[in-house]
C-alpha cells in the first residue's frame, strides 16, 4: 500500500555537509561558478534518487538488496526521467516496482519540474523560517519530511551567487554610505559566540538605496576596516561624499587613509540612546528635548554653545552624561554643513537600522547559526527579499543633489 499524506517520510542523506564538499573537490574539476553549479546539479540528481529509494523501501516494505519472497511486489529496475530544476535540466533514475504502483512524491508521475520544492525551501529560509518550520511546510504540501542537511543542500546552491554578488562592480561615486552592525549568535568549533554582521548600504547618485556588501567580522580594528573600504575601492568606488556610522574601532583611521576627502558622520540616534541610557524616566522627555537643541543648531558654533548649556544643566545630576558628545564632536560636526532635510538623511542611520530590524525579524526563529557561512547565506537571501521593495528614490533627492554639488563640487559627484 502507498503512504498516506499524514505519514511522514524522514529523509536522512548518507553524506553530511563535509562529505558533500569533499565530493565536490575530489570528484569534480571545479574552476568556476559554472563548474560548481554543474556539480551541484549532479549531486541533486543523486539526492533525488536516494530519496526515491527510501520512498520505494517504504512502498514495498523492505530495503534494497533485502528481498522478501513472501511479498507479491518487488523492485523492477529503473527508468530514466528528464526533470527540470533551478539548476537546469538533467536525468534522474526513478525506481520501478513490478506492479507499477510506486508513485514517488519528490518527483511525481507526469511531473517534470521539481524547482518548486527548491524555490519554496529557499523562500521559506529567506523569510527566517527554521528548519523545523520548513520541514513541516514541505511535509504538509508534498508529503515528505526534510532534515537540516537537505535544507542546507538546497540553500547552499546560492552561496556561489552570493559570493559573486559580494564582489560585483559598484558605481564610481556614492553620495552617502551607511555602515551599521547587527549581532548574531554563531557556532564555531562547538562553541557559540557573538558575531557582528556589518551591513554596508549606499545611496547612489539617483537617490536609490542598495546594499553594497555584508561583512561578518570577528573584531573591529583599523586592519578590518582598511580591508572593507579597500574592497569597495577595488570594486570601483572611487569616492564617497558622506560615510555614516557609529564610532567603530579603527574606522576613522581607515576612512582617512582610503577615502581622505569623505565626511565621516556619526549617528545622532545612537548618541542620544547612549546619553539617556541611565536617565530617569521622569527626566527623559525634558532631557531629550534639550539634546535636540544641539543637533538642530544652525551652525557648529551654535551646536557647541548649546552642548555647554545642556552639560551645565544636567551634569550635576547625571555626572559625565555629555562626555560622549565632546569626545565624538569631530564625528558629529560634519552635519552642520548640510540643510535640515539632507542632515536628517545622513545624521541618523534610520534607513540601515530599518534594514537591520528586518534582518532580525526575518531570522528570529534561528537563535544560533551553525557557521559564519550559514549566517551570510541567510542575510543574503533576506537582502534579496527586502531590496525587491526598494523601487523609489529618496524623497526630494533632486534638491539634495543640487545641495551636494554646492557643498562638495560637481566634479566629485559627476566624475
Amino acid at each position: 500500500m502507498g503512504r498516506t499524506k499524514k505519514e511522514v517520510h524522514k529523509i536522512v542523506p548518507t553524506e553530511g555537509k563535509r562529505e558533500v564538499v569533499k565530493a565536490l573537490l575530489n570528484n569534480y574539476d571545479i574552476s568556476s561558478v559554472k563548474d560548481i553549479e554543474d556539480a551541484l546539479k549532479d549531486l541533486l540528481g543523486n539526492t533525488l534518487k536516494e530519496m526515491m529509494e527510501s520512498e520505494m523501501d517504504e512502498h514495498i516494505g523492505y530495503e534494497k538488496n533485502k528481498q522478501d519472497d513472501n511479498r507479491d511486489n518487488y523492485r523492477n529496475g529503473y527508468r530514466s526521467k528528464k526533470v527540470r530544476s533551478s539548476y537546469g535540466e538533467f536525468d534522474v533514475e526513478v525506481p520501478q516496482d513490478r506492479n507499477s504502483t510506486f508513485e514517488p512524491v519528490i518527483v511525481p508521475k507526469r511531473k517534470k519540474d521539481i524547482s518548486r520544492v527548491e524555490d519554496l525551501i529557499i523562500k521559506l529560509y529567506a523569510r527566517g523560517n527554521s528548519t523545523r518550520d520548513i520541514s513541516e511546510t514541505i511535509e504538509e504540501m508534498y508529503g515528505f519530511d526534510v532534515d537540516d542537511t537537505f535544507v542546507s543542500r538546497v540553500t547552499d546552491k546560492i552561496l556561489p551567487i552570493a559570493e559573486e554578488w559580494k564582489i560585483r562592480p559598484l558605481n564610481s561615486v556614492y553620495p552617502v554610505i551607511f555602515i551599521d552592525a547587527t549581532v548574531f549568535s554563531v557556532r564555531h568549533e562547538g562553541k557559540v559566540s557573538k558575531k557582528a554582521a556589518y551591513v554596508i548600504m549606499g545611496i547612489d547618485k539617483e537617490g536609490y538605496k542598495d546594499v553594497l556588501s555584508i561583512e561578518i567580522g570577528d573584531s573591529e580594528s583599523s586592519k578590518f576596516w582598511f580591508g572593507v573600504l579597500n574592497t569597495l575601492k577595488a570594486r570601483g568606488v572611487k569616492d564617497i561624499l558622506v560615510l555614516c556610522s557609529d564610532r567603530l574601532t579603527g574606522i576613522k583611521e581607515a576612512i582617512e587613509a582610503v577615502y581622505p576627502n569623505t565626511d565621516w558622520q556619526g549617528c545622532i540616534v545612537h548618541m542620544i540612546r547612549n546619553t539617556v541610557k541611565y536617565v530617569s524616566y521622569k527626566d527623559l522627555k525634558e532631557f531629550t528635548k534639550d539634546l535636540k537643541t544641539i543637533y538642530n543648531s544652525n551652525t557648529e558654533e551654535e551646536g557647541l554653545k548649546n552642548l555647554d548649556i545642556v552639560k551645565d544643566k544636567w551634569d550635576s545630576k547625571y555626572k559625565g552624561c555629555m562626555d560622549g558628545w565632546y569626545n565624538n564632536w569631530d564625528n558629529i560636526a560634519p552635519m552642520f554643513s548640510y540643510s535640515e532635510g539632507f542632515r536628517k538623511i545622513v545624521y541618523t542611520t534610520n534607513a540601515i537600522e530599518s534594514l537591520n530590524s528586518q534582518y532580525k525579524r526575518l531570522n528570529k526563529s534561528r537563535t544560533v547559526f551553525p557557521s559564519k557561512e550559514s549566517l551570510f547565506k541567510a542575510l543574503y537571501l533576506s537582502t534579496e527579499q527586502i531590496t525587491k521593495k526598494w523601487r523609489s528614490p529618496i524623497s526630494n533627492w533632486g534638491k539634495y543633489y543640487l545641495e551636494m554639488i554646492a557643498i562638495f563640487g560637481r566634479e566629485r559627484l559627476e566624475s
